[in-house]
């Protein structure tokens, strides 16, 4: 395909070696700007001391070619590191906690977790349960941009779904794996719609694997990365409370909230979120920009970021009507949840799922799954041979 970079140097293991690599950078990399900040005061001084890692995190997943793992480690980095690193050259955000350890510190700058400050407690979820029954959930959601209530799964004691949720996803991502090999003989809207429940899945279970990592290892309460998606009743409530929670929480104070101080002194608080959902929204598409460019290294067409482009003026349009109607009229969850789900996907198809399938994203990953089966096959045999000796290809 047109612009896309093939590596035929690429090997598992080599891949693997890099990824190692990779890693013990960063780790090194988080230990300067752990113990740099405490002779480096916070402002301008610490942030050009901070300067040349984040330039390092947006260069390192250059070094891996694979969607799985680089695309991941990009992530991870590029984009969420680099932004908590922005906030700690200010003392802001999840890596200035004046109590953090160095593993602590590390651990909260690689994974996509937040610890969850306040769990709420029995009563408190019996409240909230009451209150969703008695009113809409769509009058709900703040009229001040992207909403700031904490959203609270269905979950176990410690603050995680279910393990028979996950299980079940699971079992659902082998099951698209399976129907990939007949996506020939499919209509290409349906395969677009494995795809874009293969995503929302694949996510889920990346970021709680994060989470539960840090929790078994650290003892955090943990905050769910995803809240139902499917289940949202507008834009507002998909990109504010739903959808994607770890970035949502990473893209408030690094750049809403900046840009809504600024719009409230200049045009008051009243419309002051508007400009700042705008904001956010665009610089949202030049990260996923990003994100594609390191998983196929082909060059932007900038679909993804007019997708963002028109989901941000949409919930701009949505948050203006808001405002007006004032609570008077609310749509039906029956009538508002398939229109949102709807534009998000249809919007999807048009724009976002282009992208995914030009640089070969899908095909590219099921061949990494079959490069680690043949992988995982040759280890067990030699296991039993007793002589192991894998063939890495």
């Amino acid at each position: 395909m047109e612009g896309v970079i093939y590596y035929p140097s690429y090997t598992l293991e080599r891949e693997i070696s890099n990824f190692i690599k990779v890693w013990i950078s960063v780790v090194v990399s988080l230990c300067y700007c752990y113990f740099s900040a405490k002779f480096v005061p916070k402002g301008m001084p610490r942030l050009f001391s901070i300067i040349p890692i984040v330039s390092l995190f947006f260069a390192l997943p250059l070094k891996l070619h694979s969607t799985n793992l680089g695309g991941n480690t990009a992530f991870f980095i590029a984009w969420l590191t680099n932004f908590k690193l922005l906030l700690f050259a200010f003392d802001k955000g999840p890596l200035s906690h004046p109590s953090l350890s160095l593993p602590h510190f590390i651990a909260i700058a690689c994974f996509p977790i937040r610890i969850q400050q306040n769990p709420p407690t029995k009563s408190q979820s019996n409240l909230t349960k009451n209150q969703n029954e008695k009113n809409p959930p769509t009058k709900l959601i703040s009229q001040n941009g992207l909403n700031r209530q904490n959203s609270y799964l269905k979950t176990t004691g410690n603050g995680c779904k279910s393990i028979w949720n996950y299980a079940l996803k699971v079992v659902l991502v082998g099951l698209f794996l399976r129907i990939y090999e007949y996506s020939d003989r499919m209509h290409l809207k349906i395969v677009l719609v494995i795809y874009c429940l293969h995503i929302y899945i694949t996510l889920e279970i990346m970021l709680a694997m994060g989470a539960a990592v840090a929790r078994g290892v650290f003892g955090f309460e943990l905050e769910p990365p995803f809240d139902e998606p499917y289940l949202s009743t507008s834009l507002q409530d998909f990109w504010g409370r739903r959808w994607n929670l770890v970035v949502s929480r990473t893209l408030r104070p690094t750049v809403y909230d900046p840009i809504l101080c600024i719009s409230a002194r200049l045009m008051g608080r009243k419309w002051a979120a508007l400009p700042a959902v705008m904001s956010t929204f665009v610089v949202s598409g030049l990260m996923h920009e990003l994100m594609f460019y390191y998983m196929g290294r082909v060059r932007p067409t900038w679909e993804i970021t007019w997708f963002f482009l028109l989901h941000g003026a949409c919930l701009v349009v949505e948050i203006g009507i808001k405002k007006v109607v004032n609570g008077r009229f609310w749509l039906p969850r029956v009538i508002a949840t398939p229109m949102t789900v709807g534009f998000v996907m249809v919007t999807g198809f048009w724009l976002f799922f282009p992208q995914f399938l030009r640089c070969k994203a899908d095909v590219r990953g099921l061949e990494e799954y079959a490069l680690v089966g043949a992988f995982v096959k040759d280890v067990v045999a030699g296991v039993k041979l007793g002589n192991f000796s894998p063939r890495v290809q």
